[in-house]
């Protein structure tokens, strides 16, 4: 793995449950793991889709980071990815040949 290629600070968000003053329970995403990674996206992922009448950008971005004990319970259905301001929800993981040394998330960019 290219410890060089490393330039994108991401942070790895999980769906919890969380109980309010009034014993209500509602999903909230709490910040569970800030890492280094590897952005690549090509002109093949990128794609723009008609919904509800308006133009949506469906921007795909595949990140690798490397394994560890943190990045190795992630799932895609339990997880996202913040980039900056943008919200990115994991498609699917690659384990890369299972060599438990880096792991990779393709990401579709979420809407609002």
């Amino acid at each position: 793995m290219n410890i060089a290629g490393l330039r994108v600070r991401i942070t790895i968000q999980k769906n919890e449950t969380a109980t309010d003053q009034y014993g209500n329970h509602k999903s909230v995403w709490q910040d569970y793991f800030t890492c280094w990674a590897t952005a690549v996206t090509s002109g093949l992922s990128t794609k723009e889709e008609e919904s509800a009448g308006h133009t949506v950008e469906a921007d795909r971005l595949d990140l690798t980071v490397r394994w560890s004990t943190e990045t190795a319970v992630v799932n895609s259905k339990q997880f996202r990815v913040l980039i900056g301001d943008r919200v990115y929800n994991i498609l699917s993981i690659d384990e890369m040949g299972f060599r438990h040394s880096s792991r990779k998330f393709h990401t579709e960019l979420s809407e609002r």
